[in-house]
């Protein structure tokens, strides 16, 4: 599997959770949950696992960042 698309599919579920998160923030309303019938169903559960997993997965962006911030300098130069 292409990492391009690993990440793309983790900056996706990275999204869906901070929207999820600004609805409970502002509104106490789960967006998760009301769709996929509440906290404990199992769906739910699955899919805040795949969220947490993406955004550990995000970590490894920062490198990326560096390394991309160091060709850029370097290029300036």
């Amino acid at each position: 599997m292409d990492n391009r698309y690993l990440a793309w599919t983790c900056l996706t579920l990275i999204v869906i959770g901070a929207i999820n998160w600004g609805l409970i923030g502002f509104f106490q309303f789960d967006l998760v949950a009301a769709i996929f019938g509440g906290m404990s169903a199992w769906v739910s559960r699955v899919i805040y696992a795949l969220i947490g997993l993406a955004g550990l997965y995000a970590l490894s962006f920062y490198g990326l960042m560096d390394r991309h911030r160091d060709r850029v300098v370097s290029r300036d130069i």
